[in-house]
């Protein structure tokens, strides 16, 4: 059993997909949970299913962290979107845009909230990175970029944090059934010139040995692994999920 009773913790990204597993996961460990989205109707609905604290923000906008309160002992980076194009044809305002997204924001909002972890002793930093944090894949420039960028900032929040209490951790899948990677699969299809049936056996999966999607509970389940008592002695790390790819 993982106990988190009397702790806070933010989720971003939470509306859906690997973040709303991780707020419902986290919810069950005895979290409270504030549910950061975009999307304030799937915000306001998995705030609902979990009892926690529906937060709209837009990550792109660096005064998202404004709407942060104090005294949060946990974080999971969690938002994020794809592009697929070629580099050439690939927008600039986009690529600069995912890298807010995902790179910015999760280094604002741990800057925002590691003074109070250190203060207390305790806090736990999870990034939700990919296997395209480890493993390059065409067509994903800024994906991939990001995800690289958000492994080395992981490990570095976790060489400063050690001596405050602080852990810090990517969480590393492949393809997850989510609504991106769903969405994924018709841009991938046009770009390849391919059908979507092919997308996934072709493209998605073939790198894999394990040769299914990855459902979000799986994520969340060692999300929480790494916010609880068992998992205080990792930190810097980068943990596949990825069915085999990374073996390869």
């Amino acid at each position: 059993m993982i106990d988190l009773a009397g702790r806070r913790a933010v989720v971003t990204g939470a509306g859906s997909g690997i973040g709303r597993a991780c707020a419902h996961r986290l919810a069950m460990a005895g979290a409270h949970v504030l549910v950061v989205d975009i999307d304030a109707e799937a915000a306001a609905k998995v705030a609902a299913e979990i009892s926690g604290t529906p937060v709209v923000a837009d990550l792109s906008e660096p005064d998202f962290v404004r709407a942060i309160p104090s005294g949060t002992d946990i974080v999971v980076n969690n938002a994020g979107f794809q592009h697929v194009a070629p580099i050439e044809e690939f927008p600039p305002e986009v690529f600069s845009k995912i890298l807010k997204v995902m790179v910015e924001a999760p280094f604002l909002l741990v800057r925002e909230v590691l003074p109070g972890m250190y203060e207390r002793g305790w806090g736990r930093i999870v990034n939700i990175s990919s296997v395209h944090g480890l493993r390059a894949s065409p067509y994903k420039s800024a994906y991939v970029t990001a995800k690289h960028a958000l492994e080395g900032l992981s490990k570095t929040i976790a060489l400063e944090g050690a001596p405050h209490g602080v852990t810090s951790n990517c969480v590393s899948p492949a393809y997850v059934r989510t609504p991106l990677v769903e969405n994924q699969i018709g841009a991938q299809a046009g770009t390849h010139g391919i059908g979507r049936d092919e997308v996934v056996e072709q493209i998605m999966l073939a790198p894999a040995a394990v040769k299914r999607l990855i459902e979000p509970e799986e994520v969340a389940e060692l999300v929480a692994y790494l916010c609880g008592p068992h998992g205080s002695f990792m930190t810097g790390t980068s943990l596949p999920i990825d069915g085999g790819w990374t073996a390869r």
